[in-house]
């Protein structure tokens, strides 16, 4: 591309955003949590009343919205969402020296969580339309890598047992769930959603985190939802969730007075004052997703007549909370991604790209992967864009959805 039309795309994408997001003092952030309900009444209640550590009201209520909300049996709070990855990798039976098979394309936590149980995370690449996992490719890298072994599979290469996989809903964007489930079943192999990314995103009415065994939300501070840093555990077995709650809070076997511990378990669970503000956040989630889905809809109509990128919609029968709203340069334009980037935040315009692959990661470098060729051209094209709530949450209000 000549210099004049890559210039001529920044200055175009510039105008696209800024047209979208309106004037605004200073930098429009990526992603920022909006507070317009009732956080400060809950937290006051929880000062008020003592009750500010991981037992309290508060916890029971946001994990009972969970499971309203998302159609979960059972929900289980917990202090971040890497550590309900942890723990739902765990209960999913993971241990030192298996295999869990997630994107190469995905936050580091995804992987991380993996190492957390001393098992290896296995690489596979993602597909154009979601940008999750893609089933096609994972059943191929199976096809070639899995043989038999007692009653599941192992890797052919390293001899280590291949036993779960963790997709992705990327950045709000349903991934293709149902077809990774029977991808998963066949190599019997445990399904475990990571789902941090796309509380309030469905598939035909189905909400995401609801088709494994076991699914991590997210409520840092950047999402969606935000409790200041925060996490689930969904689950619709009811032994897996008590085994939960009890892993999160210690192992501690409970007793009037004494201290008993029945295994190795993790200070992982939510304070009441974090989920005082999560409650409260809930409430607003339809307000919240009504205007990420307005915002999303005015940047889908100013880039459609931007040449060089495609804004990246939701798949066809899902319904995305949009969580980060994104942009793909075309093929061929990998050179304009670092002009775009410094182009928009120096306009006072936060972009982000997507983040490095997992598997460049050093302390992945010798973990097994397969052909990653989409995952590599989307690190190399997408940029995230402004997608805060607040951004359209003014029309939102006005319409009485609030």
């Amino acid at each position: 591309m000549s210099a004049d039309r890559g210039t001529d795309l920044v200055a175009s994408v510039v105008a696209a955003i800024r047209g979208v997001v309106g004037p605004r003092e200073g930098m429009v952030a990526l992603h920022e949590p909006c507070f317009r309900g009732r956080e400060w009444d809950y937290v006051k209640q929880c000062l008020d009343t003592g009750w500010v550590s991981s037992v309290g009201s508060f916890v029971n209520d946001f994990e009972r919205h969970l499971q309203d909300l998302t159609g979960a049996k059972f929900a289980v709070a917990t202090g971040t969402g890497s550590g309900a990855l942890h723990v739902c990798l765990e209960l999913a039976g993971v241990g030192r020296g298996d295999e869990v098979l997630v994107p190469a394309l995905s936050f580091v936590a995804t992987a991380n969580a993996v190492a957390y149980t001393g098992a290896v995370p296995h690489f596979v690449d993602c597909e154009f339309t979601s940008l999750g996992l893609d089933p096609v490719a994972l059943d191929a890298h199976l096809r070639d890598v899995a043989v038999p072994q007692g009653d599941g599979f192992v890797n052919r290469h390293t001899g280590r047992r291949l036993a779960a996989v963790m997709p992705v809903h990327m950045f709000g964007h349903p991934c293709q769930i149902e077809a990774i489930a029977e991808v998963a079943a066949r190599y019997r192999m445990v399904l475990v959603e990571d789902a941090a990314e796309s509380l309030g995103s469905s598939i035909r009415g189905r909400h995401t985190g609801t088709f494994g065994r076991l699914a991590a939300l997210s409520f840092n501070g950047n999402k969606t939802v935000t409790t200041g840093g925060g996490g689930a555990i969904l689950t619709s077995d009811a032994a897996l969730a008590a085994r939960a709650k009890h892993l999160t809070t210690q192992a501690k076997v409970p007793h009037r007075w004494e201290y008993r511990h029945d295994a190795v378990g993790y200070n992982y669970r939510l304070p009441n004052l974090n989920a005082a503000v999560g409650c409260a956040q809930l409430e607003q989630l339809p307000a919240f997703l009504a205007s990420k889905r307005r915002l999303a809809a005015r940047y889908a109509a100013a880039f459609a007549a931007v040449d060089g990128v495609r804004f990246v919609a939701e798949p066809a029968d899902t319904q995305s909370n949009y969580w980060l709203c994104a942009l793909l340069l075309d093929e061929g334009l990998d050179d304009l991604l670092e002009p775009l980037l410094a182009g928009t935040n120096d306009s006072g315009l936060m972009t982000r790209p997507a983040w490095s692959l997992l598997a460049d990661l050093p302390m992945y470098l010798d973990a097994p992967r397969a052909a990653l060729p989409v995952s590599t051209a989307v690190t190399r094209r997408l940029i995230n864009m402004p997608s805060s709530p607040a951004l359209c949450l003014d029309d939102v209000d006005g319409e009485g959805l609030a």
